[in-house]
């Protein structure tokens, strides 16, 4: 299978510009090893006043029969021959597409160091690809290139030319003309072949929504035929299609108000502040938290029972922290937390820094050791009292981060919680709520048992009565250098809940 790009020039413009754009000099032929074969780019002319460029795909069928594993018609299993005897080695395809994405990559990004004033200048272009599976006939090739600004023919390919009454086949001889940039014509293509073809031979995770957005962008939010496009691009999946039909109307609608995405795309957010507005105690708890974590310059953390993500979120906001993972024994919360996160439509280099896997907190975890601090957020009192040990030996004992953050309700505090009957605890799978007392006196021995000095501090409005609404506990490893400020029992400040700051403190608002 193959493609060519044609473009004209003139002596002060010359045609073999495409090259520096192409990043493929005219004078080579060059060649590329892909998954299923080998791809070849050379010049079949060149000069100042036309130059086309041509790409060639030479499939090896037996390694596409090997690699799609009955994925798409290449690997159908039709019959033995079928997977063998197909037209994937003459049609055009996501096979080209995929050639066409890694062997002219530089050039579908735009970029060009070389000549960087050639990328954004529209050339005239001529695109010819001599066979392409039409699954809508030459009908659908215009409908999906003509609103692109192409001047398209499609050609139906007969049957057989010496039997003219078998009719046509279902491919057409494509022909594109326009004035374009390159890398919107090559990305244009990227999209299109599959959707034409209506197959793909790989199967389609959810990073191909992001491969179709970056491509489709600039064209795909107002092209009359996205759904189309969407729903073939994506081998009809329908969460994916879905997913990728919302983040298009966003872009949609933010380009009309003249907003980031980002700016509608915030319905739910916990953590708006406003002069009117409290602060709600679950952001002051994640702040509390960030201070110690800040001070203790840790990089690598754990949050031991993470479950919707909203501190693995918060901690990806900043770039102190390295590494993060998400442990919860739930995978309902562990999906909702990768929901919340948009972990499919993160950057790879912010992905690469955050983790999530499932575990429970009662057992002893080789994956949780090595790292600098570990935060157990309102965890302890949804534990069980007589599982506590084990959950205080996974952590303090197995795992041994340098630092580890408690935080649990203050029971004392729920006298000024209007709405919360008297004698009830906060949450219903709550098994117990500690006084501070209880509070200390608990993590004083697991400090003594596994070798952590611990300092105390509060999170919310710390009431003269009943104290704070949230209690923190800050563990460290003893012998390690800490803030150097000496608080109770000579081993730390009470206040370590409180940052660098002083107490953390704030208007009256329920968890």
């Amino acid at each position: 299978m193959f493609l060519t790009i044609t473009t004209t020039g003139s002596t002060d413009r010359p045609a073999t510009d495409l090259g520096f754009l192409l990043h493929k000099h005219p004078d080579k032929s060059q060649q590329f090893s892909t998954a299923h074969g080998t791809a070849h780019v050379f010049y079949p002319e060149a000069d100042a006043e036309r130059c086309t460029a041509a790409l060639l795909l030479e499939v090896d069928p037996i390694a596409l029969v090997r690699r799609s594993r009955g994925k798409g018609r290449g690997g159908a299993p039709d019959s033995a021959l079928g997977q063998y005897v197909n037209d994937r080695p003459y049609a055009a395809s996501s096979l080209l597409a995929v050639a066409l994405r890694s062997v002219l990559a530089s050039a579908m990004k735009g970029q060009c160091a070389a000549r960087p004033e050639l990328v954004g200048r529209a050339i005239p272009l001529r695109i010819e690809v001599p066979v392409l599976p039409a699954r809508g006939g030459a009908e659908l090739v215009r409908a999906l290139f003509e609103p692109l600004g192409w001047a398209v023919r499609a050609e139906p390919v007969p049957l057989d030319e010496t039997f003219p009454e078998w009719g046509d086949s279902r491919y057409v001889r494509l022909v594109l003309e326009g004035e374009r940039t390159l890398a919107e014509a090559l990305r244009h293509l990227y999209v299109l072949l599959p959707v034409l073809d209506d197959a793909k031979h790989y199967w389609v995770a959810p990073d191909e929504v992001d491969k179709l957005l970056r491509a489709g962008e600039g064209w795909l939010e107002d092209h009359p035929e996205q759904r189309l496009i969407v729903g073939r691009y994506l081998a009809r999946r329908w969460a994916l299609t879905r997913r990728a039909m919302e983040r298009l109307e966003l872009e949609r609608l933010a380009e009309s108000d003249d907003v980031a995405a980002e700016e509608l795309d915030n319905a739910v957010d916990e953590e708006a502040d406003t002069e009117d507005k409290p602060v709600p105690l679950a952001v002051q708890r994640r702040e509390a938290i960030l201070a110690v974590l800040r001070a203790e310059r840790a990089t690598r953390v754990l949050d031991l029972g993470c479950g919707q993500g909203q501190l693995v979120g918060a901690l990806l906001k900043e770039g102190q922290f390295t590494e993060i993972v998400g442990v919860d024994v739930s995978m309902r919360a562990l999906h909702e937390a990768r929901r919340r996160l948009r972990l499919d439509r993160m950057s790879e280099r912010q992905s690469e820094r955050v983790r999530l896997v499932q575990g429970s907190l009662a057992y002893t975890d080789s994956r949780l050791k090595g790292y600098d601090a570990a935060v157990l957020s309102e965890v302890v009192e949804h534990v069980d009292p007589a599982r506590l040990p084990a959950l205080e030996y996974a952590v303090f004992g197995a795992a041994r981060p340098r630092t580890v953050v408690v935080t649990t309700p203050n029971v004392e505090y729920n006298v000024r919680w209007e709405s919360l009957p008297a004698g009830h605890v906060r949450h219903a799978d709550h098994r117990f709520e500690w006084t501070r007392e209880e509070f200390r006196q608990w993590a004083r021995k697991v400090a003594e048992r596994h070798g952590y000095g611990v300092t105390f501090g509060p999170v919310g409005p710390d009431d003269p009565e009943v104290g704070p609404p949230t209690q923190l506990a800050h563990f460290r490893v003893r012998g390690e250098d800490s803030s150097g400020v000496k608080g109770e029992d000579g081993k730390g400040t009470d206040r370590a809940g409180a940052g660098r700051g002083g107490p953390v403190t704030g208007k009256e608002v329920a968890a």
